[in-house]
């Protein structure tokens, strides 16, 4: 009688843990998919402008152009902020208050714009500028930038930043950063510029703002 119940019990809860798995996915498919909005993102970024300009493009050498970044690599930046990963007093009150969401909507709309060009600013170090940037230096070990972040610049979306543009200044300061451990958000990063010295790090970060 027992193993007669439990036969019948069976198909009863298989049908019932189907019912289930059914109606989850098709709450799931009901759900439109996330899509990030530039205009709402202008919207959020209104307190950004401050330090980057409301448009996100030149401003201030200490801080980074925003304008024509990839939008997954300003979330990243955003979210290990905002976590402590990376360190900088003024962006962890800023991302403090903001979503995941809310971080996708702010780079959708910087990431809108196109690319602000740059030019590199000293004659003297712009050939070994370049000789790091498309080769490296092979005594070091240093891979050449351009593996990474392409010949023009333009980096790769989700993974490595566009350069080309970038302030000299602010290109030079991350590379110190990354060198010293006070960025601390790229082990890739910060084993490369352990490798170079001074005269190095300002010859690449000057040649990179000319890249376009």
């Amino acid at each position: 009688m027992i193993s007669r119940m439990k036969s019948l019990a069976l198909p009863a809860l298989s049908a019932a843990i189907l019912t289930l798995m059914c109606g989850a996915a098709q709450a799931a498919a009901a759900a439109p998919a996330f899509k990030a909005d530039p205009a709402k993102g202008q919207q959020l970024a209104a307190s950004c402008g401050a330090c980057h300009t409301q448009d996100g493009s030149r401003g201030a050498p200490a801080n980074p152009i925003l304008q024509g970044q990839h939008p997954d690599y300003l979330v990243k930046q955003l979210i290990e902020f905002k976590s402590g990963k990376r360190q900088n007093a003024i962006m962890a009150g800023m991302s403090a208050a903001l979503n995941e969401e809310a971080m996708k909507h702010i780079a959708a709309f910087y990431g809108a714009k196109p690319p602000v060009p740059g030019t590199a600013t000293n004659k003297d170090t712009v050939s070994l500028g370049e000789r790091i940037y498309r080769g490296g230096i092979v005594a070091k070990a240093v891979p050449a930038c351009a593996g990474c972040h392409s010949p023009n610049g333009a980096g790769i979306p989700a993974q490595y930043p566009r350069l080309g543009g970038q302030h000299v200044e602010y290109n030079e300061a991350q590379l110190l950063a990354f060198r010293s451990g006070a960025r601390g958000n790229s082990a890739q990063m910060m084993a490369i510029a352990a490798k170079m010295n001074d005269a190095e790090i300002k010859a690449v970060a000057d040649y990179m703002a000319g890249l376009r």
